[in-house]
């Protein structure tokens, strides 16, 4: 059984995640950068194949968070915006 992807923190706000994206392609581009990343990092960390160094998955994962933080404010702006959507 394999494991839950631990990069994947937004599911719970799809919703809002899914109108930004409508509204704005910058966000739009970040948040699918994202995604990829977060899916990449799960298969490197969760791979038999080949071991990958440490420096380049910690560089990945600070890449990550940045991506996650600007997620994160465009998430409260948007949720600042728009407090009648609810999850």
């Amino acid at each position: 059984m394999k494991s839950q992807n631990k990069y994947r923190k937004f599911q719970l706000q799809q919703k809002n995640i899914e109108a930004l994206e409508r509204e704005n392609s910058r966000f739009k581009r970040v948040y699918s950068e994202y995604e990829n990343m977060s899916e990449e990092l799960w298969n490197l960390e969760n791979s038999n194949n080949e071991p990958v160094p440490d420096d380049f998955i910690n560089a990945m994962i600070l890449q990550a968070s940045y991506l996650e933080n600007e997620i994160e404010d465009w998430l409260v702006q948007f949720n600042d915006k728009n407090p009648e959507i609810k999850q």
